[in-house]
């Protein structure tokens, strides 16, 4: 019933798990003191004994238990606030240094919906574990002993008898528990598929409309997520059954419990104050143990929660290159690249093509021909390809990725600029940056006038450049680019789907940087290839043909039939 890996992890968070455990158990103490005293009390009536001077010391007495158990159950709320907020902390914080660790690549080992909710729904699931599951657990078994030590020494036959009983509870949870866990594991499953689905159709809600696939969509997901209600259903049908056991255990020792106190009683065993304290306290025997099992299955659902946590952290990391770059002039060699996402289906084959120091390389072909991947693998967001690519005669994959990110930048297809301001976002690309350096990038990336009639560089960022067009947004992400004065820039698509003004600025912005750093521009578009010192072009994951513009339309392959069908196109639409 113990999450050894989670306690282990949030053993920061145990010391106040200890200190709640011990604040419900003064309050547990108080509570039987004010019992003690009202017993004292019925003795008194009984034998006609109650003076001022002993009724207002019991009310003061009364009082003061009362305040103490408040006082004591206020601050144990506050212990279990912050046993889970530091447990949840430090798995937001584990979970985020992992997918560090995994880097851009981290989808090929988990999905971005599911690390969505674990570290979101998940996270909080664990916060009842540690806020309320550990610490009753541990004052569930404490509070028994403590009432069986008080009610010992008047009747040990009755103690015994309600003690007895008290075990019952945690066998029921025992045995609800093999069930509850495959139950809880399937209702995760369901949950992230569930999950995976509408995030994978809501980002693709405009190709589905395109397409007339919408429809088909929503009943996939009216599918799944009946399958997903059935699962909660069997997982709230299962609590709800355990309740009842552990209910009717509760109540039955409890019954049990007042039967042998009466019992006592008739055989004089007992004093009828003695009676009434034990009757009053049996119930407190079998409550700390019934509320153990109502957040018995919040916690499993937190320990579910907690193994797909693990599942993610436990995912293999690739290996990180050490090496620094010195002296880089922009020369990138590739020599017989082959990579696969999964193993039976290679999307690069033998791959050899050499970039020299300020070449503006152009790399063009179908969808699906592996152009994306290889800008991908050039930048080391993908690992696990055979071959070499090199970049100042050193491998990729031995290079430090910060040292890489310093020399190589990737511009893709949609920037992602961050809620804030626009200094902000542009400071990314070298913190140290003056103003008047953020003006000129801003300027080269011919979006200065924009930036000034939008408030300069304090302007607003909304979430996700909801309030900048495509190409303004674009536009920004290479200026921040620009800022890192990397030798090599790579353009994946930068210029899709975007006006055709952006597009004419970006085409003039990377001509111009041609010659000044090495520029990779990988594009599905022609025109925008024309002024290439060399154009490769690839077909399902080969390379096919190499060479300038010219030289390749004259050829009259495969980039010269791509090029007339274009073109042709272009026409018609004019």
């Amino acid at each position: 019933m113990v999450n050894g890996r989670l306690v282990k992890m949030g053993r920061a968070s145990m010391r106040y798990v200890a200190a709640q455990v011990v604040l419900q158990w003064v309050a547990l103490a108080a509570h039987i003191a004010l019992v003690a005293g009202v017993a004292l009390v019925v003795d008194a009536l009984l034998t006609g004994r109650v003076t001022m001077g002993f009724a207002l010391p019991s009310v003061v007495g009364a009082l003061s238990c009362l305040a103490v158990r408040f006082a004591a159950t206020r601050a144990a709320a506050h212990m279990s606030f912050l046993a889970s907020h530091g447990v949840k902390d430090t798995l937001r914080r584990a979970l985020f240094a992992k997918m560090l660790r995994l880097g851009p690549a981290y989808a090929q080992h988990v999905a971005t919906s599911e690390v969505v909710q674990v570290a979101g729904e998940g996270v909080e699931q664990i916060e009842t574990y540690f806020g309320l599951y550990l610490p009753q657990l541990f004052y569930a078994l404490l509070a028994p002993l403590t009432l069986f030590a008080c009610i010992a020494p008047f009747s040990l036959p009755v103690a015994a008898g309600l003690i007895v009983c008290v075990p019952l509870i945690p066998v029921a949870i025992a045995a609800v528990q093999t069930i509850a866990k495959r139950l809880l594991a399937s209702y995760w499953t369901q949950y992230a598929e569930l999950g995976d689905s509408f995030l994978e159709n809501l980002q693709g809600l405009t190709t589905l409309k395109v397409f007339e696939a919408d429809a088909y969509k929503a009943d996939q997901m009216d599918e799944e997520a009946e399958t997903f209600r059935r699962v909660t259903m069997r997982v709230l049908t299962m609590q709800l059954n355990s309740i009842i056991i552990m209910d009717l255990v509760a109540y039955g020792g409890a019954a049990l419990g007042i039967f042998l106190t009466v019992t006592e009683l008739a055989a004089g065993h007992l004093t009828l104050p003695q009676a009434f304290a034990i009757v009053v306290l049996s119930s407190e025997f079998f409550i700390p143990m019934r509320t153990l099992g109502s957040y018995f299955h919040t916690a499993m659902n937190g320990s579910a929660a907690a193994d797909r946590i693990f599942k993610i952290l436990d995912a293999p990391e690739p290996r990180v290159g050490t090496r620094a770059l010195a002296g880089v002039d922009g020369r990138i060699a590739v020599r017989d690249l082959s990579f696969a996402y999964v193993p039976e289906r290679e999307v690069l084959h033998g791959v050899t093509l050499s970039v020299e120091p300020g070449a503006l390389v152009g790399i063009t072909g179908a969808s699906g021909s592996g152009k994306s991947t290889l800008a991908a693998l050039l930048a080391g967001r993908l690992g696990g390809y055979t071959g070499s690519i090199t970049l100042g005669g050193v491998e990729v994959r031995d290079i430090a990725p910060e040292e890489l990110a310093r020399h190589l930048v990737v511009v893709p297809t949609r920037g992602y600029l961050f809620a804030g301001t626009l200094r902000e976002n542009l400071l990314l690309g070298d913190p140290h940056a003056s103003e008047r350096r953020l003006w000129d990038v801003l300027a080269a990336a011919r979006i200065d006038g924009f930036v000034r009639e939008a408030g300069g560089l304090d302007m607003p960022i909304a979430e996700g450049a909801q309030n900048l067009s495509g190409g303004q947004r674009q536009r920004l992400c290479i200026a921040r680019a620009l800022l890192t004065r990397a030798e090599i820039l790579v353009f994946d698509e930068a210029s899709s789907n975007i006006d055709a003004a952006s597009e004419a600025a970006i085409a003039a912005l990377i001509r111009e940087l041609a010659g000044e750093r090495t520029v990779i521009v990988v594009s599905h578009r022609l025109a925008n290839l024309t002024d290439a010192d060399t154009i490769c072009v690839f077909e399902r994951g080969r390379l096919i043909e190499e060479g300038p513009h010219d030289k390749l339309v004259g050829a009259g392959g495969a980039y010269a039939a791509l090029w007339r069908a274009q073109h042709d196109l272009e026409r018609s639409l004019a």
